[in-house]
């Protein structure tokens, strides 16, 4: 197993990154992708057309959002944490991810290429 670990800034609450995260119409405008997301425990999700799949595991908001994601083609699901932190100028988020090393170096990237480079993006 390989643990990915990144955290961004942005200068948005930490209650409006957690929406965006965590409603399909905030996922698809970060992503540029379709996404169907559940906001409650145990709901499952899809983002990038499909491409990617899971469930809700703990959901705070504005706070912690664990997931179970999978890629489509992947045996078995991978643990995703986002932690959210209020500072002075926005919202500090903090990403764990726990998955098989193969796939650890492209999701890495990923996670920096869909998500955070995008999100700085809209949220600055």
């Amino acid at each position: 197993m390989a643990i990915i670990k990144q955290t961004v800034s942005f200068k948005a609450t930490p209650e409006k990154i957690y929406d965006a995260l965590m409603t399909s119409k905030g996922h698809k405008k970060i992503t540029g992708r379709p996404a169907k997301i559940s906001n409650k425990v145990g709901g499952k999700f899809s983002a990038f057309k499909g491409l990617v799949l899971g469930k809700n595991l703990q959901l705070k908001r504005g706070k912690k959002i664990v997931q179970a994601w999978k890629g489509k083609d992947w045996p078995k699901y991978s643990k995703v944490t986002f932690s959210f932190k209020k500072t002075k100028t926005g919202t500090k988020l903090t990403l764990t991810h726990i998955l098989p090393k193969k796939y650890a170096k492209d999701c890495g990237k990923g996670w920096k290429e869909y998500y955070w480079k995008r999100m700085k993006k809209i949220f600055g």
